[in-house]
């Protein structure tokens, strides 16, 4: 009992840490921000940031602080009273709390005299003035005079019914502050129970039916007003309503019936929908609209990646933000001043058109998704357009445009910098394997084929993922039946045995005659893998005349020593390398050689040769790869049999 004095006081400091824990809604965060940078002018002064050429003010965050930037844009900043409060003449900041009468005078106080005027006409006035608590999301003076005026005429003529029904839709029957106004959310309106929809979004911006509300928590006392920068009105029809309705919708409300998707356009959501009107449409080529519409897998793919699983008002829009689609895949949701973009586009013509299960904003051109298009249809306007013609050239474009699985190595523009590649219709036929494929499944050794009759082996080097002498440089295009691998090279296929490519190559005629002293012509013409770092004859003929002839004998002999047993080295001092490797540079002065785990490296302690190998060239072939070598790789001194490269270490 001695102790029960202590309760209150462990009672408190519960109570003060559960307050300081409890989380700040977005909106309340952003308003601290803007408070802590509007506090060196005094207290209770908030800064904001308006958008330079337009009127539009938001609270800033961090990130927008920083850049300087909404909507991609240049802001201003001022620095202005936060909500509920007012200045002193003569005294710094914003001291004064504005007073707190009744709504329809806090209606005066917050830049809606607008509103003011137009509740006393529909004579809502006593009842903002009485007894009761209330919330009213009541249009700013700019919202009602961006109304068109047939619309403002037709209100303000039928003041007893149109306009106070108006008015009457942008209350509530009770109090809400900021912090009640939760994503998602829908009260009852005071014009017949219809509902207002909230959305609280991650950045801070608080929306109702779309409208942005620019003066929160501006406190009467019989209830509260949030100050919004558009007039709302009641909403009765689900997003296929519109379609049904608008013929300039009438393309996209097609293409939905043949989807099967009228039924999820009319149930509960909520949904974003890109909606294309007619034009968009249109500016579809005929066979590849008619190919989509055809197909169902496709169509369904391109109507959902025209839609959002949530409400996506663009008043909450102050950045490029990447939204999921029901296709599955991203689209990009932005702005560009005043301008709500997609992808980067500023194609919506038409924005916030509000439904009962979601939001439609009209679009200007159709999105199609890499899922509904051809390998040819995703090759155009990319980078890798040289290819893309060569495979035209050839007589491969029924390929690329039909139906059969097939995966495309596409190389990149630069790869053709600085060369001049024939049209060979083989070649380019090697760059199409069979089936389609992706390259989060391949794997090391791998082989693939090709409509060219060849195979192609799969390399995998720690972030390297190649396919014979090119390798993947950017992520897969998946496209309906077929997928497009963009490649850093042109494919050179492999050809021959490592013997028939050094053969054929007379820059590697004292190499050859070497190898065939060494004994080593069947073992490099059999079945293996096998990495060949090749002198040419130029570096042979680069040596000093003195070191020519005894360094060629030892080249003999190390060549033959090779052939005996595993690679020890993991230095390049040999020219020989059982297994299909991948060179990696270490520095200037000495490189390394990576082998597959299948055909270990036992490295060695000794110090690095040397002189450097400095450039290398690869060719793929049958068996493996030849790489060119500008100079000739040191021979380690000859060592006793016991410490042959065969032995264990």
């Amino acid at each position: 009992m001695k102790h029960l004095h202590h309760l209150p006081f462990i009672a408190l400091a519960l109570s003060v840490i559960g307050t300081l824990s409890a989380a700040k809604s977005p909106y309340q965060s952003v308003l601290q921000h803007s408070r802590i940078r509007g506090r060196q002018h005094g207290p209770n002064v908030c800064a904001m940031q308006q958008i330079q050429g337009t009127d539009k003010k938001y609270f800033t965050n961090c990130k927008q602080w920083y850049h300087r930037k909404i909507c991609g844009k240049p802001t201003v900043i001022s620095y202005e009273c936060c909500p509920g409060y007012e200045r002193i003449h003569g005294e710094r900041g914003c001291p004064a709390a504005l007073p707190l009468v009744n709504i329809y005078k806090t209606l005066g106080m917050v830049s809606a005299t607008t509103t003011q005027i137009y509740s006393d006409r529909a004579e809502l006035k006593p009842e903002i003035e009485g007894p009761g608590s209330f919330t009213f999301f009541a249009p700013s003076n700019e919202a009602w005079a961006a109304l068109p005026v047939e619309i403002l005429d037709s209100l303000v003529s039928n003041v007893n019914i149109e306009l106070l029904n108006a008015l009457h839709y942008h209350m509530v029957n009770k109090r809400l502050s900021s912090d009640d106004l939760k994503h998602g959310a829908t009260f009852n309106s005071m014009y017949q129970d219809s509902d207002l929809h909230i959305h609280h979004y991650p950045n801070g911006i608080v929306t109702v039916n779309c409208a942005r509300l620019v003066k929160t928590d501006q406190h009467a006392t019989n209830g509260m007003v949030h100050v919004i920068d558009r007039v709302i009105t009641a909403i009765t029809n689900d997003i296929h309503s519109f379609l049904d309705t608008d013929d300039d919708l009438e393309n996209l409300r097609t293409a939905v019936a043949m989807a099967g998707m009228t039924t999820m356009l009319e149930s509960e959501g909520p949904y974003t929908l890109f909606a294309p009107t007619k034009e968009a449409f249109e500016k579809i080529p005929r066979a590849t609209l008619t190919r989509i519409l055809s197909d169902p897998v496709a169509l369904k793919d391109l109507l959902n990646y025209h839609i959002l699983r949530s409400i996506q008002c663009s008043e909450a829009i102050v950045a490029g933000t990447p939204m999921e689609t029901l296709q599955g895949t991203m689209l990009e949701v932005g702005c560009n001043g005043k301008d709500m973009t997609l992808n980067g586009k500023a194609i919506i013509t038409r924005k916030d058109q509000l439904g009962t299960n979601g939001v439609i904003h009209y679009i200007n051109e159709l999105l199609i998704p890499d899922s509904a298009k051809t390998v040819l249809e995703l090759a155009q306007g990319s980078a890798v357009t040289t290819a893309t013609q060569l495979f035209i050239d050839a007589g491969l474009e029924p390929n690329l445009s039909g139906s059969e699985p097939l995966t495309v190595l596409a190389p990149l523009n630069e790869a053709f910098k600085g060369e001049e590649v024939p049209r060979r219709d083989r070649l380019l036929s090697n760059h199409i394997l069979k089936g389609q494929h992706s390259s989060k499944v391949l794997y090391h050794g791998q082989t693939l084929d090709t409509l060219g009759g060849l195979q192609l082996r799969v390399f995998i080097y720690r972030n390297n993922l190649c396919i014979e002498n090119t390798c993947i440089a950017a992520h897969d295009k998946t496209g309906r039946f077929g997928t497009m691998f963009i490649v850093d090279k042109v494919l050179t296929p492999p050809m021959g045995t490592v013997m028939d490519v050094l053969k054929e190559d007379s820059r590697f005629s004292t190499l050859v005659g070497a190898i065939q002293r060494a004994g080593l012509t069947e073992l490099l013409n059999q079945k293996g893998s096998y990495t060949v770092f090749a002198p040419t004859n130029d570096a042979f003929r680069a040596m000093p005349s003195g070191e020519y002839n005894s360094k060629l004998i030892t080249g003999v002999w190390y060549l033959a020593e090779f052939q005996k047993g595993p690679v020890t080295h993991s230095k390049p001092s040999g020219l020989l390398a059982k297994g299909v490797t991948a060179l990696e540079i270490g520095n200037q002065t000495h490189g390394t050689l990576a082998v597959p785990p299948s055909n270990p490296v036992l490295c060695d302690s000794s110090p690095p040769p040397p002189p450097p190998v400095r450039s290398f060239s690869g060719r793929c072939l049958g068996p493996g790869v030849l790489r060119c070598a500008d100079r000739i790789p040191a021979p380690p001194a000859r060592r006793s049999e016991s410490s042959s490269p065969g032995s264990s270490r």
